[in-house]
């Protein structure tokens, strides 16, 4: 049967995914069947427990009121409709279940009470608003903003869920973010002219601003309570930057900004300034912040490496090396581990060399 995904969507898709990488039909949740689940989970070393887990792996989120890690699929670029969102146990990444989605699945955010998350549909323009104890897709809103050059949605990449509101980053030129109130499920309203594709959405409680990163090597400083962009920084060292990912110490007002394209750095911003008091070089893609261990943790897709770096020296503690690529991060709550997605590269097809893998990292 001939896949409705074109071969021209696939490769535009596979390209765009790996330049940015992070981010209603359904099956509702399945039990998996546990010897299969328990004998791919195995430990590669004393403090990492990795999964092979399937294809076109994203963002990850925790529900504490499932007990549950959900992993964001987008499945195959080639001859493959729609993705999965996985729902495995936290602590040995056995499948607890699955949901099969009509749309691929990237990005990925969760209310605090881990009742409900939210996953972009980045290829179709659209957000899904799913049930985190079932699995089950409630609702989903496509975000309109028009047609790229190409006649494809405009991409929905990042969320950031503050209150009841919804922020989503819109890959485009100039970009956009729209705002999503939560309880009605509707766009509320649109922040325009964002710079070359929205990239990063991050809140700071230090500030009470969001912090939005594009791809023309901004940071956009918003008010949420006016949803008006009120500054933009750069680098201010007239080079060119790609910038992605965000994590933030609130206690120092240290904003720390991933390039993993053009610079090959991590940018550390005063976030009080806006100006750069540290670069850390070398390739990082996702970026996390863990206050309890006073630590800095990032993926490198290219070294194939997550490094764990002391947050005040900015010294390497440690470092894990993997067979794939690390991509998206996420800290426990307890803040004694780290999970990690673990991506394959693709073939010239928009096919991958093998599936993609979750890693937990034990932290100490």
């Amino acid at each position: 049967m001939k896949s409705f995904f074109s071969s021209r969507k696939a490769a535009v898709a596979a390209a765009v995914v790996a330049a940015l990488s992070l981010t209603a039909c359904q099956t509702p949740a399945k039990k998996a069947e546990t010897p299969v689940a328990a004998a791919a989970a195995k430990p590669v070393a004393q403090a990492v427990t990795l999964r092979v887990l399937g294809d076109g792996l994203y963002e990850l989120a925790y529900s504490s009121a499932a007990s549950a890690l959900y992993v964001a699929s987008a499945q195959s670029f080639k001859e493959v409709n729609g993705g999965i969102l996985y729902r495995l146990d936290p602590t040995t990444l056995a499948t607890k279940g699955e949901t099969h989605t009509d749309l691929k699945n990237f990005g990925m955010a969760i209310d605090e009470k881990g009742d409900t998350f939210y996953t972009t549909n980045s290829l179709d323009g659209s957000v899904s608003k799913v049930d985190a104890h079932s699995g089950k897709v409630l609702q989903r809103l496509a975000l309109g903003g028009g047609k790229d050059k190409d006649g494809d949605a405009i991409g929905a990449r990042e969320m950031l869920l503050h209150g009841n509101e919804l922020y989503v980053g819109r890959v485009a030129d100039p970009g956009f973010i729209n705002v999503i109130d939560t309880k009605t499920f509707k766009v509320k309203t649109t922040i325009k002219n964002a710079g070359k594709w929205v990239t990063g959405l991050i809140y700071s409680p230090l500030t009470e601003r969001i912090y939005a990163a594009n791809g023309g090597g901004e940071i956009l400083v918003i008010n949420p309570r006016s949803h008006k962009i009120e500054q933009r920084w750069t680098p201010g060292d007239g080079k060119e930057y790609l910038l992605l990912n965000m994590a933030e110490d609130p206690a120092t007002g240290r904003l720390f900004v991933t390039d993993d394209s053009k610079a090959k750095t991590t940018l550390v911003f005063d976030i009080h300034s806006g100006k750069v008091i540290k670069r850390i070089e070398g390739d990082a893609l996702g970026i996390k912040f863990n206050a309890r261990r006073n630590e800095i943790y990032i993926s490198q897709r290219e070294s194939k490496k997550v490094l764990q770096l002391d947050a005040t020296s900015y010294a390497v503690k440690n470092s894990w090396s993997f067979d794939t690529s690390p991509n998206s991060l996420l800290v426990s709550a307890d803040g004694e581990a780290l999970y990690v997605s673990l991506k394959q590269a693709f073939n010239e097809d928009s096919s991958t060399k093998g599936a993609d893998s979750v890693a937990r990292i034990a932290l100490k």
